[in-house]
């Protein structure tokens, strides 16, 4: 397997676009290439793309042109999906902050708010009601 560099990122393109620490952290989270074949795409780029597309919202064929191609872009996110790697690398961000302010890496409680899941704004009154004629 052959190691590319990635290339410096002084100035990030895009607000979505990975900082050098957070593709630090990232980097080693990217699932290397299937056995015998060679990256030829900047993984950088790559998620890039995809944060941008998630943050914009815009369609796959709408990325702009100095990101790598939209089906490329859309192909490794459809793949990552498949292997998970979006929960995994939630996961491990997650342990990683909580360890970093002295807590467990997983929460040992939660909380369940009944007003947070509200029924329809009439309560169902108008359902139960009968027809007047």
């Amino acid at each position: 397997m052959i190691a590319m560099t990635q290339p410096a990122f002084s100035q990030p393109r895009y607000p979505s676009d990975l900082s050098d620490a957070e593709w630090e952290l990232l980097a080693p989270m990217i699932p290397p290439p299937p056995s015998g074949y060679t990256r030829t795409v900047d993984m950088r780029a790559i998620l890039n793309g995809i944060f941008y597309k998630l943050r914009t919202g815009c369609p796959w064929r709408y990325l702009p042109s100095d990101l790598p191609k939209w089906r490329v872009v859309y192909d490794y996110f459809q793949r990552f999906q498949r292997l998970k790697l979006w929960e995994r690398i939630n996961d491990a961000l997650r342990h990683q902050v909580r360890s970093a302010v002295g807590k467990k890496e997983t929460p040992t409680a939660a909380i369940i708010d009944s007003q947070s899941v509200k029924g329809t704004e009439k309560r169902g009154s108008a359902v139960m009601m009968v027809a007047k004629r």
